[in-house]
């Protein structure tokens, strides 16, 4: 859909389960784990000591003609997420996206935006995987090893929350792959820059994983 020079036509995106109540921790608290979860002189386009990919590194890149500004777009093939700039421009981000079979795309709202979340595995994952989820079932604390991360979008369908997210991730090796239980991951360093320009309201499309249109 979008590249550096040209466009990539098949789309895909991400979804996944995970329950958000909001950040328990004061503020002062979210400056030093910012602080903690950004590299030394960071840069976003340079620093990487997650050692991802150079491709994906964040990018400025062209966007398709009649694209929203403000929307994001996620490309579940490629494993990119865009944000569509107003000067025609997008923001493209590498991104992890849900397992098999742990994938809803659609077209979402973000209608809420949350900084250091606390989290807790919906009811389908503690079955799923009770091993992994039970001990958090009362919720994990916000801070820099919480499955969300430093920062959430949050995804509605009409008035409903669907329990996907844009997230943050302590795993930031998992970006590039499927590893997910749905939700959209990101580097932290980078969902922080990403949050600050992306307004509630905006549609969030989560392409499928066959590279087709939604």
């Amino acid at each position: 859909m979008l590249t550096r020079r040209t466009m990539i036509a098949g789309l895909s995106a991400l979804a996944a389960p995970a329950l958000v109540s909001p950040a328990l921790a004061a503020p002062g608290s979210w400056e030093a784990w910012d602080a903690q979860v950004t590299p030394e002189n960071f840069t976003l386009e340079n620093s990487n000591p997650w050692g991802l990919h150079p491709r994906l590194l964040p990018r400025q890149v062209s966007a398709n003609p009649g694209l929203k500004a403000g929307d994001i777009h996620v490309d579940a093939v490629a494993r990119y997420l865009y944000h569509i700039q107003d000067d025609g421009s997008a923001m493209r981000y590498g991104v992890a996206i849900g397992r098999d079979g742990l994938y809803t795309p659609g077209v979402y709202t973000i209608k809420r935006k949350a900084k250091w979340p606390s989290w807790t595995p919906t009811a389908t994952m503690i079955r799923r995987e009770p091993d992994k989820y039970t001990r958090w079932a009362g919720g994990m604390p916000p801070g820099p090893e919480n499955a969300l991360g430093s920062r959430a979008l949050y995804l509605y369908k009409g008035g409903r929350d669907t329990y996907l997210r844009i997230h943050g991730t302590p795993a930031p090796r998992s970006i590039g792959t499927r590893a997910s239980s749905g939700c959209v991951r990101m580097v932290m360093a980078h969902i922080n820059a990403l949050y600050d320009e992306v307004d509630t309201g905006v549609t969030a499309y989560l392409y499928p994983t066959d590279g087709s249109r939604l």
